[in-house]
């Protein structure tokens, strides 16, 4: 029986560990459990452990899991999202992590204010530059923070990023460390989270600064 309690204990320990070798207090670090693939019931067994935050991938997914959770936990959109789930997502998510243009920020605010909500959003950056993956390149982030400052409705909140996948995790600290000069650039109000590191590197990512890790597997065991 998988004890998502005593992973969760057991990441908590390791996210304070990182915290205080960076210098930080570990209730600097935000935790965001993703339940990509997971249901309702591991949800609310995460939550009723400490849980306050969750991670999704997919508009349709996290919406059937809102429908039984609902407002209890923090909802963050994590993934690639399309322009024409903006409506969906909006209704649910407190947090989009995955703002990569100035169209889809727009869109977001719109539906935003028509919701009569304020999205917090974080601008995903493709650090490791991989043709693969989403995000801005690094050097598009100063000018899409800027054209985005005042869409209403939205609040940019910081950056996102995801190193490449190693073997030894201590090789994406050059990606970690890039973002968080990124991240130091941005005006004041911009920067209150920075959301990188997962299952395989969180630690190197909080020793670089990040404020924020987004874990599934440490926490929940292997997707199926």
């Amino acid at each position: 029986m998988l004890d998502i309690a005593g992973n969760l204990r057991a990441v908590k320990d390791r996210i304070a560990a990182a915290a205080r070798r960076s210098g930080r207090e570990p209730e600097e670090i935000a935790l965001v459990a993703v339940t990509k693939k997971f249901g309702a019931r591991q949800i609310r067994e995460a939550a009723a452990a400490g849980v306050t935050d969750i991670g999704e991938n997919y508009v349709q997914e996290a919406t059937a899991k809102w429908l039984e959770i609902g407002p209890a936990v923090r909802w963050h959109f994590i993934g690639h999202l399309q322009r024409n789930k903006v409506k969906a997502a909006v209704e649910i998510f407190d947090m989009v992590q995955s703002v990569d243009s100035v169209e889809l920020a727009q869109e977001l605010g719109r539906r935003s204010v028509a919701a009569g909500k304020t999205l917090d959003a974080l601008i995903e950056v493709n650090v490791s530059q991989e043709a693969t993956k989403f995000g801005v390149q690094r050097s598009e982030v100063p000018d899409l923070a800027s054209r985005i400052a005042s869409i209403g409705g939205l609040r940019v909140q910081g950056l996102m990023g995801m190193a490449p996948y190693f073997d030894d995790p201590e090789q994406a600290r050059p990606h970690f460390a890039s973002l968080k000069e990124l991240f130091d650039r941005l005006p004041d109000e911009q920067r209150a989270w920075l959301s990188m590191g997962m299952t395989q590197d969180f630690e190197i990512a909080i020793e670089e600064g990040s404020n924020m890790v987004r874990i599934g597997t440490a926490i929940f065991g292997p997707r199926g």
